[in-house]
This record gives structure tokens, sequence and C-alpha cells, in this order.
């Protein structure tokens, strides 16, 4: 028998007779082995199995090809996904895995400001040259490529953070993958349920799974997806494990909980930004709205032959700039100012003073956000509430 102090810190057994209806939260940092060969037959690759839960865990994992699933529904094709503990360290681990210094990064201006910023900064100082081009003219792009072997990878997003500009994602995946080079896409705003990248022929998708994926403000999590299992092992599962981007159980299960209601959510979302963005459209106080559900926008035949629906994201651009700008925001009362997007609820943000602080002024503007430029990530409330709040504050 032993004494009460080894009884007080050892494990209990578990108790469980029946599968649980919910996928359980694997609260646990390792694995036990049932005898050391075990452990040898599975640090080797011989057995498959659990160690170390940066590793791999459970629930994590099941949160993971639960993903992969929806990217690739409706499709033959299989692919593998990691989740990392968020969104941005899912592109550091993406861009980590493939390239290495000497390389070049080939990407679009109108990205997501910490997008920017992480290979503006992080990706130089490694050695990975970011260049950038116009991504939806696929001649460019080709000529480009045939030009610089060692342009290696290919990001975009589409619809892009704030402008909503859209890619023709298989017209540009096409000419990729014709110079044998690697395309990946942060599929955040439109989700799989409404754009689905790996079948129109890009290799990696990522997400920031703490927005629509999530879609209740309370989890900080993210997801990479590529098609080859093997070299997906190799690059991108094996940089998450070494830089120890892996996510918390915890963080997956409650993206897991939030993916239940993801279609129902996307076309609440979609069919509230139509109404929002095309009645903004007509007032004159807004200088553009930017959706690509509105037949006005540059990008709406791209995304109408891509996308199920248009999605929750609209941004529009108020006549008189900055100021004007910072004068709105100030008057909302029933949209929430906040630095995210993709919960249930409407959130406001302006970029030019946010999300796209570092980006330069003059590189900015050029991509379309200008100072006057307000994203909105609309909700599924009702969305006469939405439109009363916005109107009142842009008057």
């Amino acid at each position: 028998m032993i004494r009460f102090e080894s009884l007080s810190a050892r494990e209990w057994p578990d108790p469980m007779t029946t599968r649980p209806h919910i996928l359980p939260i694997y609260a646990t940092s390792s694995y036990d082995f049932e005898d050391i060969e075990q452990g040898i037959r599975i640090f080797s690759g011989d057995e498959k199995g659990h160690t170390y839960s940066r590793y791999g865990n459970p629930t994590v994992e099941a949160v993971a090809s639960k993903i992969a699933a929806m990217e690739t529904y409706g499709s033959a094709l299989s692919a593998s996904a990691v989740m990392t503990n968020s969104g941005m360290s899912a592109i550091h681990v993406l861009v980590a895995g493939l390239l290495k210094s000497g390389d070049k990064m080939l990407t679009q201006p109108n990205i997501y400001g910490g997008t920017t910023e992480l290979f503006r900064q992080m990706a130089s100082s490694w050695g990975i040259e970011i260049a950038y081009g116009n991504l939806s003219n696929a001649d460019e792009i080709d000529a480009l490529l045939k030009e610089d072997k060692s342009i290696k990878l290919v990001y975009l997003e589409t619809p892009a953070n704030p402008t909503l500009a859209c890619i023709d994602i298989e017209a540009l995946a096409r000419v990729v993958s014709s110079h044998d080079r690697w395309s990946a896409i942060d599929n955040t705003f439109a989700t799989p349920y409404l754009q689905q990248p790996l079948i129109l022929g890009v290799d990696f998708v990522i997400h920031s799974t703490t927005k629509f994926l999530n879609g209740h403000g309370n989890s900080i999590a993210g997801v990479v997806i590529g098609k080859d299992a093997d070299l997906f092992k190799k690059t991108i599962w094996n940089t998450m494990k070494l830089t120890g981007a892996n996510c918390s159980p915890f963080e997956a299960w409650l993206v897991y909980q939030g993916m239940k209601t993801l279609p129902l959510r996307m076309d609440k979302h979609s069919s509230n930004a139509q109404l929002i963005a095309t009645t903004l459209s007509n007032h004159p106080n807004v200088s553009r709205v930017n959706y690509p559900g509105l037949e006005s926008h540059r990008d709406h035949l791209v995304a109408k032959k891509q996308m199920r629906a248009f999605g929750g994201m609209m941004s529009f651009e108020l006549k008189g700039g900055f100021d004007t700008a910072i004068q709105a925001m100030n008057k909302m009362k029933f949209c929430s100012l906040t630095p995210t997007l993709g919960d249930v609820d409407t959130l406001i943000l302006h970029p030019a003073s946010s999300s796209h602080l570092k980006v330069d002024p003059e590189v900015r503007r050029k991509a379309g956000i200008s100072d006057g430029l307000i994203r909105v990530s609309v909700g599924i409330e009702d969305p006469q509430d939405i439109l009363d709040d916005l109107l009142q504050a842009i008057e």
C-alpha cells in the first residue's frame, strides 16, 4: 500500500465507461506509455501515439482535422492541418516552415497590417525578401515567376482586409502551380463555408480561427491546412513543434463549439452585410463602400465566381477624412469599437489608427486604405439596429 502523500500526488484511474457525446478537453501536457518499448516506437514513428502536447493533443487534433474536412468538403481531396496559438503564429509557422534565407515571397500590398508588419520585420530579418505584385493580373505574375526563380511562395488574401479586394484564386493558383511554386491564402474572412481555396488549387490555407470560425470572441487560435501530407509534416508540423506555437486544448475546444453554428452565422452575417452595404452606398456622406456583394464593387464578378455568399466584412469611406471618421467612431452607441472581427455582434474599427497604423501611410493609401475608411464586421443582430447606429453616427 502506498503512503498518503503518494496517494495525494498520483493520477487516479479514469472512470469513463461510455463515449462522451461532446469532444473532451484533454488538459494534459504529456501521455503515459504502456512500456518503454511503446515510447520508443512512438518517438521513432513506427507507431502512432501521443507523447507531449506540444507535439500533438487529441482535442486540438480533432478540431484541426474537422477544419481540414470543411476546407475539402465536396471534393476528393484530403488535407492535413495543425492548430496554432493565434492567426499570426499560423502565418509565422507557414512562412518559417516553407522558406529559407535567400528565398522570396510574393504578396499583395493590401493585406492585414499585422501580416505586412510580420513580413517586413521578421521575415526580412530571416533573410526572406518580400516582393509585391498585382495578384489580380495572372499574366504579370506569370512573368514575375518566370523571371525570378527565387520566389518560392505566393501569399494572398481574398477578400482582403480591409478593402475587400478579391483575387481570382483559381487563375492565380494555376499560374503558381505551373512554375512549381507554392501558393497560400488567408481565408479568415470567407471561412470554408463560403470559399474553399484548396479545391481551387491553392496549396496552403491559413485562418485566424479567433474570428468567424469561433465566432464568439472567446478564443485566440489559428490553423494551417495543406494538401501534401508528407510535405506538411516535414515543414509545417515540424516548425509548429519546434517553435512551440501549438494551440491550447481549451482554445481549440472553444473553436470546436463555435464551428457548430458556422453556416447559420455566415448566412446571417452575409445577408445583414448586403443590406447595410447597399444602404450606405446611397448615403451622401459616404464616398465609397467596399463589399464584394455590391455589383459596383470592382471585384464583384470574381467574388461571385468563387464564393457562395459574400460574408460579413465590409468597409466604407467617409467624406472628410481622418477627423470625420474619428468623430463617427465616437458617436457609435450600438456597434462596438473593438480591434477584432467575426463575432456575432457588430464590431467597428478604424484601420488607419489601429490595424494598419504601422503600415507606411503612402503604401496604405495607395492600397485603398484611406484615413477616412471604417471597417465593419457586421454581426447577426437585427440589421435595422445596426443601420440605425451607423446612420446616426455618420450624419
